[in-house]
């Protein structure tokens, strides 16, 4: 699951939590982004500051763990070599799921070398307040796409990658974007986000 995480909230605990149990993961690898080259924007806090609220967030969950590999990188981060890397690192035979919003989903065809995404891995679709999935309102190549490789969830483990899969998740509307708009106004961001993420943003005065 990656992400820019500035910072982690609920919206994303969540939806790790809900493809575990819905999808019987045995682990919830989470990814934080250096750049992200699909962004214009680069994210917010400190990339130290990101990982350390991203430990805090995950402290208590068994299954989650952290890949800080991208973090390093000084270039644009971007998920094709990111899969390759996982896959160099996993095996070609494990199954390796990339745990998704629909609101995400919808832009895939704008990711760049987005085909190969399904040479790497499979895609897991949550739905997301605002983002409903409407077939017919897709882009051509995605639709193609959707329609080759739509799957029944419990699929995933008869090969490595290469299905789109959903599943069931709560409804947060949550955004980092609004965490951080509500934190320069001197707003409560409170049931939000963790507490031990609030006391540290609060501790390093970030967003303000």
């Amino acid at each position: 699951m990656g992400g820019t995480f500035d910072p982690v909230h609920y919206g994303h605990l969540r939806l790790a939590l809900d493809a575990a149990d819905e999808l019987r993961l045995p682990e919830v690898r989470w990814i934080p982004s250096g750049t992200p080259g699909h962004r214009a924007a680069a994210p917010r806090a400190p990339a130290a500051d990101r990982l350390a609220m991203l430990r805090l967030a995950i402290a208590d969950e068994a299954r989650f763990s952290i890949d800080a590999s991208e973090l390093e990188s000084d270039e644009p981060t971007y998920t094709v070599p990111m899969l390759e890397r996982l896959r160099r690192e996993l095996g070609e035979r494990r199954p390796l799921v990339m745990i998704l919003g629909m609101d995400s989903f919808l832009t895939l065809h704008t990711w760049r070398s987005w085909e190969r995404l399904f040479d790497l891995a499979h895609f897991a679709v949550a739905e997301r307040p605002g983002y409903e999935l409407d077939v017919d309102k897709l882009p051509a190549p995605l639709a193609n796409v959707y329609a080759e490789r739509l799957a029944e969830a419990a699929r995933i483990g008869e090969r490595p990658h290469g299905y789109i899969v959903h599943f069931a998740s709560a409804r947060l509307a949550i955004s980092s974007t609004d965490i951080r708009a509500r934190i320069a106004r001197g707003g409560s961001v409170r049931y939000l986000l963790p507490e031990t993420v609030l006391r540290y943003i609060e501790s390093k005065g970030l967003y303000r």
